[in-house]
């Protein structure tokens, strides 16, 4: 409770603002993912329908992809949910126009790496060291992030009545603080990153579908990039000016 009172209190002035940046090494990276609230400013200003909304809907694994009638960034599980949950159903391309609205872009997989293991702070939180890589974007442990198991963290609503495999994501920023200040780099929901690989891209960092070990600094994925799930979320990037 007490690592969820923390993190609600720095959003709570700006809720529906885009996300804070933290700086890294020469570039700046959003410390949470994008919430639905934050996308929606983006919808409105720019009249988008995303690729799942004109499919009538996105998709989850069960007994292989399936579709689910009313799932979108606005309603990930088909209904209307907290808009602090991350903005999901979303193409690589379709965030990547969100972060170029906002004067940004998404982060290289090489930035995302070092933002989530490399410790680059003066003066870093409790448990954090300059400099230390560390195996999992929490530090040493996986324990405080969204995950399958192993995380010892559970989100305030489960969606697990919808799903065949575990509970849902969390609201952005809710989970334990990690490496550079960062919320959400180890699991919660995997973020899109330009790995340059054309019609594969990167997604990193695990999801509430998986074990701990998709957050570990070893792990690697990439995603067809007009893929649009519920587990697949984003944060942006940009250099400093």
């Amino acid at each position: 409770m007490r690592v969820l009172l923390i993190s609600l209190s720095l959003y709570s002035t700006a809720t529906h603002a885009s996300p804070p940046m933290q700086p890294i090494n020469g570039f700046l990276i959003d410390r949470t993912e994008v919430s639905i609230a934050a996308f929606q400013q983006f919808a409105t200003a720019t009249g988008f329908v995303s690729q799942a909304e004109r499919a009538g809907g996105g998709e989850v694994y069960g007994w292989g992809w399936e579709q689910k009638s009313g799932w979108t960034w606005r309603t990930p599980f088909g209904f209307e949910s907290s808009d602090q949950l991350p903005a999901v159903h979303l193409t690589y391309d379709e965030a990547e126009s969100y972060c170029k609205w906002r004067g940004a872009r998404l982060p290289t997989e090489k930035e995302w790496r070092e933002a989530a293991y490399v410790e680059h702070r003066e003066q870093p939180t409790s448990g954090f060291n300059k400099g230390v890589q560390y195996p999992y974007p929490t530090g040493n442990s996986p324990e405080g992030a969204n995950c399958l198991s192993e995380c010892k963290y559970r989100p305030p609503v489960s969606f697990s009545h919808l799903l065949d495999r575990g509970i849902g994501p969390a609201p952005v920023g809710s989970t334990k603080e990690g490496v550079n200040g960062l919320y959400d780099m180890g699991a919660n929901v995997w973020e899109w990153v330009d790995s340059g690989q054309g019609d594969q891209q990167g997604t990193a960092g695990g999801s509430w579908w998986y074990e701990a070990f998709r957050m570990h600094r070893s792990d690697r994925a990439t995603k067809p990039r007009n893929t649009a799930v519920v587990y697949i979320g984003f944060r942006c990037a940009k250099d400093k000016n």
